[in-house]
This record gives C-alpha cells, structure tokens and sequence, in this order.
C-alpha cells in the first residue's frame, strides 16, 4: 500500500484543463490505494511575489469545486530553504560558472549513453580559472553524479533508463532547483507515489538517483499524457477558457468540467453527473489512455 501521493503546483496562475486533469488522476492513484493525498505549494520561483498565496488559494478553492480532498499539512517549499542546504552537505558537489549558452555549445558534441549530458567543464577547471570566473560571475552548484545510470519502471511508460547528468542542485541566483527540492520534499513528506505530465519523465532516472543519494528510495511514478489544443500544442492560457473560473462565465460549471475530464480518462460517459469518489470503482491504471487529450476549450 502506498503512503503518500501529492499534487504539487506552482502558484503562478490559475490552473487550466491539463492541471486539473493529472490532479484528478493523482487523486484517484492515492485514494485507490489508500494513501494520504498531500497538497505542495511549489513556490520557490514565486516566493517573493505577493500573490502567490492568493493564486495557491484560488488553486485549492477550484480543486476543491471539483471534489478532490486533500490531508493535511499543505507543504509550502519557501519554507523548506534549511532542508534543502542540509540535503546538499551530504552530496558531492561543485561550483558552475557555465551560461546556458556555453553549456549548449559544449554539449553539441556526442557523449557516452546516447545522450547529450552536461560536459563537466567546471568540474576540469584549474583553481586559478575558477577563481577569475568566481570573480566575474555567481556560480551554480552541480551534483557530482559520475555518470551514473538510473533505471525506473513508470505505471504507464514502462521501464525507463537515463544517464545522469552533473545537474544543477542550486542555480546561480541562490535558488534551489527543481530536481532537488521535490526530491528532498517527497522524502519529508514521506511520498512514494508520484504522478505528473509526461512532460517530466526524462527527469524520473535523475530524480530517483538522487533520492537513492539522499539515503532514501524512489517512489513509484505515473507519468500521464498531457492536455493538448487543436493545434497539438500543450494546453494554455491562450488557448481560450481553460480554467474553471473561464468556463463558469460561460455557463459551464465545475461539476460539468469534472465530467468531462472523467470522460477523457474513459471512466465516465459524456455529460455523466459523477464525483472522484464514484470514480474510485471505476479506475483501473492500466486501462488509462497513454495517447494526449485533445481539447476544444469552447466545445462544451
């Protein structure tokens, strides 16, 4: 039996279709399998704006509308800077001077593994060289990762291998990175059972062995198919009215935004009146679609 599953958004605007639809999905995985359901705020790029609390509160106020329950406490991660420098003192790791433009041009050449990882050029670097760069520019910290091949088995992607990289743990700004902070919370929290937009599969392997790294394990992953717009593009903003805020000035209410989602998913019929819990019955991973959802915004 899992533990832990989570919903993990960032409070930077409302959330669309494409959210709501893998908060439903990560609802489902949790409660079908009798885990704790968590909410993370991850709002480390947002920190210092003033709306964020108020965004993240529209957020929870519309998973709400939709029936989707979660356990307490909510995890905000500006509030986790102190774990995160404690997880990097237990790491390998080293100052990077790089640009993303060094990095790409340095990376255009073929490596080992098939795949185009960070070169370490900093990590070559003779101490007087780092010195002039320390002068002239803040650094990022890199884990030292050798290498290494990071093997995971996703519900609906199958076995996945990567090679991992010297990625970034803390960006030039200060900032602790993506791959690092949702590795330390998933381990705080005691998260084994992660689902999210296929978007973020490639960095499953890395993510994993960093948990690995960290004196942990990996949780389980569901990476799902995302929301597209007619175009095939990856749902927007733009695309019209895509939030359940949108939709309800057009009459559209949040029940029926609910139906229409569990009707992508193939778990409910066209404008059936449903709620997550009746879904329960009803879901099985293995018969999720894994092709994305196409999405006529207006077409209700």
């Amino acid at each position: 039996m899992a533990n832990a599953g989570r919903f993990a958004p960032s409070p930077t605007s409302e959330l669309h279709l494409g959210n709501l639809r893998t908060a439903l999905l990560a609802w489902l995985f949790a409660r079908s399998t009798g885990a704790k359901f968590l909410l993370r705020i991850e709002d480390l790029d947002t920190a210092r704006v003033t709306a964020a609390a108020e965004v993240a509160r529209d957020q929870l106020a519309d998973l709400a509308a939709l029936g989707l329950d979660f356990d307490p406490p909510t995890l905000w991660q500006s509030t986790r800077l102190d774990a995160y420098a404690a997880a990097i003192t237990t790491l390998d790791t080293y100052p990077c001077y790089c640009t993303r433009r060094e990095i790409a041009e340095a990376a255009s050449a073929p490596h080992s593994y098939g795949h185009r990882p960070y070169p370490g050029t900093c990590l070559r670097l003779s101490a007087a060289r780092r010195a002039e760069l320390a002068a002239s520019r803040p650094p990022a910290l890199r884990v030292r990762a050798a290498g290494a091949v990071s093997i995971i088995t996703d519900v609906l992607a199958g076995q996945v291998s990567g090679v991992v990289d010297d990625f970034v743990l803390v960006r030039n700004d200060g900032t602790p990175a993506y791959n690092l902070a949702v590795v330390v919370d998933d381990q705080f929290s005691g998260v084994d059972q992660v689902v999210r937009g296929d978007d973020l599969l490639s960095s499953a392997p890395r993510q994993a062995w960093l948990a690995g790294q960290l004196g942990g394990t990996a949780p389980s992953y569901a990476h799902v198919p995302l929301v597209l717009n007619s175009a095939g593009n990856r749902l927007a903003k733009r695309d019209g009215a895509v939030s359940l805020g949108e939709l309800a000035k057009l009459g559209i209410s949040s029940a029926q935004v609910l139906s229409r989602l569990a009707e992508s998913l193939g778990l409910a019929q066209a404008a059936e009146p449903i709620t997550p819990a009746a879904l329960l019955s009803r879901f099985d991973p293995a018969k999720l679609p894994t092709t994305p959802w196409v999405v006529q915004p207006q077409a209700w």
